[in-house]
């Protein structure tokens, strides 16, 4: 269990538990303590927004894993300032080690999300309010837990299953891994019991955004692709074709954060931000992913500062197709500052206007409907082969981006498409990762990883101003297929115990 959650309980316990003059157990009027909240439908929606907008943190460095250490990203070096080599760096060149800050974080953040999900699913019970929003809300608090596991299970293989807070703080330290098969059983409960109880669409504008049944289905279906329940993959996905859901004409409109454009007829579910304002809900992506010295040619703004993460590799970039009108809507292959041409490749899918430096409007896609109809074809190939019926799935996403229709091929044939189609289609939306390792045991994993590690050894992406690879960087081990656990975890926790290999 996280350290953060371990030292909660005991501060709570200890305030429970001392101290019985009156007048240290007065409340603090400017204060509503955890027993008072929670009491009617608007504390309830707060407590519900707390645990989206802690997703909504996670979100934010979230393309560590799911594009950063794949062959999709690589790093715009800084050769002055070697800082990140340790933390955010490590996760391109294969170096991530249980002492990484950034995997603790990622623990710890995920943990903490999940401990206000299980306080505020706790605190519906005894709340008084009517069943109808009751029951939304905990349809919402579900999907966003199963979402949390369908992440963690897939970081770290084994990891703790919590479904209940703790009062006291012993049994924290007896915590041990479940097995995977045990967290995705827990993550079909809790979408299942989700879907019966989430709308299709929100009565309210104000709730636009927020997860729906066909989030839960979607997520389901993902769920039993991963596992290669490909029957129960297919019907659940279908359904999802039921609901109104379709492809928007323009790829870009997908990213676009107008009023008008945002949360459209493709989104399904997708993290919110809320930019061009100081109110801290502001998304930020589009300056992480500029080039570093690309001041305002990029953004818009010289002031801002630019990260250099997560830059489109030379692999990628001729993964597209000639006329793959997708391509440059996701990227572009250099920038202009003063006149001087620097061709640096960057993402741009999620550039758009904003008012204020460092603070954008654009939301982060977790689940589209293209994605939708690749897994309906995936699912149907890998159950009865490429037909064509798989072809349809795949063949629309294709015509959207401008280019002929594929024709039916074998299996192996088919496998291979949909996974380009996958990764051209849904570059830079933290599904890389996971896309490979769904599809390749951990040995051919390794194995793909080093080849590319070998071409961004020989030619690298973006020049690395004379600093030389080390001799660790760009090598692949089986192991590597998860994540290390933070290693303060192990030391809190000993029976946690850490993955082979790390």
């Amino acid at each position: 269990m996280k350290n953060i959650t371990v030292i909660g309980i005991v501060f709570l316990t200890l305030l429970q538990t001392s101290c019985s003059e009156d007048f240290l157990n007065e409340t603090d009027p400017t204060k509503v303590g955890v027993d008072v909240f929670y009491q009617n439908e608007a504390q309830a929606k707060q407590a519900l927004n707390g645990v989206y907008s802690l997703v909504q943190n996670i979100t934010n460095s979230a393309y560590l894993a799911g594009e950063f250490q794949t062959d999709n990203t690589t790093i715009d070096l800084n050769p002055s300032d070697r800082g990140g080599a340790g933390g955010w760096e490590a996760f391109d060149f294969s170096t991530v080690n249980s002492g990484n800050g950034e995997i603790a974080a990622i623990w710890n953040n995920y943990y903490a999300a999940l401990y206000n999900d299980n306080l505020t699913l706790e605190k519906l019970l005894t709340a008084k309010f009517d069943d109808a929003p009751k029951k939304e809300i905990e349809g919402q608090l579900k999907f966003l837990r199963a979402y949390l596991y369908f992440n963690l299970v897939q970081y770290f293989g084994d990891v703790v299953i919590v479904t209940s807070t703790l009062s006291t703080p012993d049994p924290a330290f007896d915590l041990v891994r479940s097995p995977q098969a045990d967290v995705w059983a827990q993550i079909e409960k809790d979408l299942k019991e989700a879907i019966a109880l989430l709308p299709a669409k929100y009565a309210k504008a104000e709730d636009r955004g927020r997860a729906t049944k066909g989030a839960a289905l979607s997520l389901l279906g993902k769920t039993y692709l991963t596992n290669k329940k490909y029957a129960d993959a297919i019907t659940t996905l279908k359904e999802v074709t039921t609901l109104g859901y379709a492809l928007n004409a323009n790829y870009a409109d997908n990213f676009d954060p107008s009023p008008a454009k945002k949360n459209g007829i493709e989104s399904i579910f997708e993290i919110q931000y809320q930019g061009d304002n100081s109110l801290g809900e502001a998304s930020n992506f589009e300056y992480v992913f500029a080039p570093r010295v690309s001041k305002g040619a990029v953004t818009g703004y010289a002031a801002g500062s630019n990260g250099g993460r997560n830059i489109p590799t030379n692999d990628l970039i001729a993964a597209y197709e000639t006329g793959d009108l997708r391509k440059d809507i996701s990227l572009k292959t250099s920038f202009t500052l003063d006149g001087v041409v620097y061709k640096i490749p960057y993402v741009s899918k999620y550039n758009y206007p904003h008012t204020i430096v460092g603070l954008t409007n654009t939301n982060w896609p977790v689940l589209r409907y293209a994605d939708i109809l690749l897994m309906l074809a995936e699912a149907i190939n890998e159950q009865s082969g490429a037909s064509g019926e798989a072809l349809g799935y795949l063949n629309q996403i294709r015509k959207r981006a401008g280019l002929a229709d594929l024709n039916a091929g074998g299996k192996d044939e088919f496998r291979t498409a949909v996974l380009k189609e996958r990764r051209l289609e849904l570059a830079f939306e933290n599904q890389r990762w996971f896309d490979l390792k769904r599809t390749k045991t951990p040995a051919e994993w390794a194995a793909f990883m080093n080849v590319h590690g070998a071409m961004e050894k020989a030619k690298p992406t973006v020049d690395r101003g004379n600093v030389p690879f080390n001799s660790n960087d760009y090598i692949f081990t089986e192991n590597e297929y998860v994540l290390p656990l933070p290693a303060n975890e192990i030391l809190i926790n000993p029976k946690l115990k850490q993955n082979a290999g790390y």
